[in-house]
């Protein structure tokens, strides 16, 4: 779970992150997994494979067709074309950290209000790859997303305690995904499949450099362990922030070669996923088959004043905030032009400064209460999105979705429970 609002903790640049890593490091001789167990580097050895062996891998136990590589175009274009609802809107979750607790507020209202849209694709990345499947199934996941994102704390996600891949260990967080992601969920998620929607979550692969679109419908319809298991892989895998949280080790086979794949935060590659780079830059796009999309970045883009103390995590927090920004406003700047140009009705929602709230700690739960409430007063009051005509400028300045100051009300202590489990639950 990526970008979150203490910015001392944003650490998603790769170049920055590998600084952060060492620096971190610098005072222990030793990792802490590399003065552990003997036999522990050998448990972490990898099965050799080439470029052309990845790109010709499919998921150990289920069909090649469950995935694309996240920038073909061609094979993008053939995935949503090929969904009979894709011309249904769409809902696009970014990443954010904690800060997913404004899109589950904001879907929660948006059904109190009763006018959400059925989506036809649902994408997610990081924080939104967690949303997207209970975003996905409609009203029956809104009670799980509110507990997923008002009563976790950092010990629900993360321990620290570094490992030679990461500076935590996120077990908490694969246990309470195993909990959510039931049997149960994944024929919820098929069964809307069926009806032509998709569910789409971005990863980043991290030898071959790509992201990689995953089909999550199509691996909730393949039924079995396997699929159960791959399903949580990927949500995990796409929260995994490079360096800080662990990678996600993915079975694939090519040819009868068995070997692992490396995936890690879908984030690292895009702060959110509309279509391929290529796609959304060409000279004369062809439109998507949508003509309107809804994008929910859980996180302010505005610059924030904030002392930085001379010390290594003060100042790569606060570089790594500017980074953070710098590459959502160039993606939103990219896909707003794409949008002017292909006719897309592009509507954003983002945490502006009608939230004025801070945390003081990761995952910090008074901070996720008050930014879920806020979320779902926008929602059931239908404030919460700006459209395509808003201009670049206006969101590095901060003048964006800006009409009211006030303090919103606090969301009902309680909402009707659906069967599907949260991540959160105990």
């Amino acid at each position: 779970m990526s970008g979150s609002s203490i910015r001392r903790n944003a650490l998603r640049h790769p170049v920055l992150l590998c600084a952060a890593v060492m620096a971190l490091s610098l005072p222990q001789a030793t990792f802490a997994a590399e003065r552990g167990k003997p036999g522990e580097a050998r448990r972490t050895e990898r099965a050799a494979f080439t470029a052309a062996e990845s790109a010709a891998a499919r998921p150990d136990g289920l069909p090649a067709t469950v995935r694309i590589a996240g920038d073909d175009a061609p094979a993008f274009r053939a995935l949503v074309e090929g969904a009979s609802a894709a011309a249904q809107p769409w809902l696009v979750l970014s990443g954010g950290g904690e800060n997913g607790a404004f899109a589950a507020g904001l879907l929660n209202g948006w059904s109190e209000a009763g006018n959400r849209p059925e989506f036809g694709i649902v994408t997610g990345v990081s924080t939104g790859a967690m949303i997207a499947p209970f975003a996905f199934i409609g009203a029956p996941g809104d009670a799980a997303l509110r507990q997923n994102y008002t009563e976790i704390s950092a010990a629900d996600v993360f321990e620290f305690g570094g490992t030679n891949e990461a500076l935590t260990d996120t077990w908490p967080l694969k246990r309470r995904i195993e909990r959510a992601v039931t049997p149960d969920l994944l024929r919820a998620v098929a069964a809307e499949h069926a009806k032509g929607r998709r569910l789409l979550v971005a990863t980043t692969a991290v030898d071959g450099e790509r992201p990689v679109l995953w089909d999550m419908g199509a691996i909730a319809q393949a039924g079995g362990p396997k699929a159960l298991a791959l399903f949580r892989s990927v949500i995990l895998a796409s929260s995994a922030v490079p360096g800080v949280f662990p990678p996600v080790m993915i079975d694939t086979v090519a040819d009868a070669k068995h070997f692992q794949e490396m995936h890690d935060d879908g984030g690292t590659t895009a702060p959110y996923y509309l279509a391929p780079e290529s796609v959304l830059q060409a000279r004369d796009p062809a439109p998507l088959p949508t003509r309107q999309v809804y994008l929910v970045v859980n996180n302010s883009l505005t610059p924030e004043f904030q002392m930085a103390t001379r010390t290594t995590l003060s100042v790569l927090g606060r570089s790594m905030s500017a980074a953070i920004k710098a590459q959502t406003r160039a993606a939103l700047a990219l896909s707003r032009s794409f949008a002017q140009r292909t006719g897309l009705d592009l509507e954003v929602a983002q945490i502006d400064d009608r939230f004025g709230k801070t945390s003081a700690a990761p995952f910090d739960q008074g901070y996720m209460k008050a930014l879920y409430a806020h979320g779902v007063a926008l929602g059931r009051d239908g404030t919460a999105f700006q459209g395509s005509d808003t201009r670049p400028d206006d969101v590095a300045t901060g003048s964006v979705s800006r009409h009211t100051l006030r303090e919103v009300p606090a969301a009902p202590e309680t909402l009707a429970r659906p069967e599907v489990r949260s991540v959160a639950g105990r």
